[in-house]
């Protein structure tokens, strides 16, 4: 399957919506096809702008998904009307759903202890059929060798088609990028809080304001203090990057 890019400060972003997100990854776990996917919104392709090295990670992704609604806004002006939100929860769900026949194996990788089994639990239970070969709750650092070492034996032996990382933002797509060519699977996924939002542990803004492109005010009022620097920043920067790209004032090459 073709995938249309366009571009956003410099960030290749998969024109798409949750159909055709779901049909790509389908195909790619029936061909074998490695890659992964990153879910972006404004916060990463604004860190994408001082980090070159980040930037590469986007543009390589095999699917590069619009997390929020600027990024789709963007989208329907570049490409057409079709293109919408492919959020990291929604994805997941409309893959665990396709998935109930049991031919593409699940492997969940993040969150502070228990959240991974519980994310287990909870797909299994709403998604009968959905098989999850295992979980792995990383330490909020870097693997050393031995972890890197039992991770890498873990996947040899589960061999899951598809790897769920619920990390944040850049660091999940950091450890996208290293170890999807180490790791016995086939799709990694970039979710960040959907292992939160679907074990209970975070409430997701109501649709409204996702719809409206105001996710980024309802995530700032749950948690302004760790927060409010980064949509303090982010938002108005973006908002600014964006019109020089408009105007042809700046260009944004990939």
């Amino acid at each position: 399957m073709q995938i249309e890019k366009f571009n956003v400060l410099g960030v290749a972003v998969s024109a798409m919506n949750l159909d055709i997100a779901t049909q790509a990854v389908l195909d790619a776990c029936a061909t074998r096809t490695k890659g992964y996917v990153c879910v972006t919104g404004v916060h990463g392709i604004t860190e994408a702008q001082s980090d070159a090295g980040f930037r590469a990670i986007l543009n390589g992704a095999f699917l590069n998904t619009c997390d929020g609604m600027p990024l789709v806004w963007e989208g329907r002006r570049a490409v057409g009307s079709w293109v919408d939100r492919v959020y990291g929860p929604d994805l997941m769900l409309r893959i665990m759903e396709a998935t109930r026949d049991g031919k593409c194996t699940h492997f969940f990788y993040g969150g502070a202890p228990g959240v991974a089994d519980a994310l287990k639990a909870a797909m299994e239970s709403r998604f009968p059929g959905v098989r999850v070969v295992g979980t792995y709750c990383p330490p909020f650092r870097p693997l050393n060798a031995d972890e890197e070492t039992e991770l890498t034996a873990t996947l040899v032996e589960k061999k899951p088609d598809l790897f769920w990382v619920g990390l944040s933002t850049p660091k999940q797509e950091r450890f996208m990028s290293a170890y999807l060519p180490k790791l016995e699977t086939t799709v990694m996924f970039g979710v960040g809080a959907a292992f939160d939002f679907h074990t209970g542990r975070m409430s997701e803004a109501p649709r409204w304001m996702m719809r409206c492109g105001l996710q980024w005010l309802h995530r700032l009022c749950s948690d302004p203090k760790r927060l409010w620097r980064r949509y303090g920043i982010i938002v108005p920067t973006y908002l600014f990057r964006i019109f020089l790209q408009r105007t042809g004032l700046r260009k944004y090459p990939l």
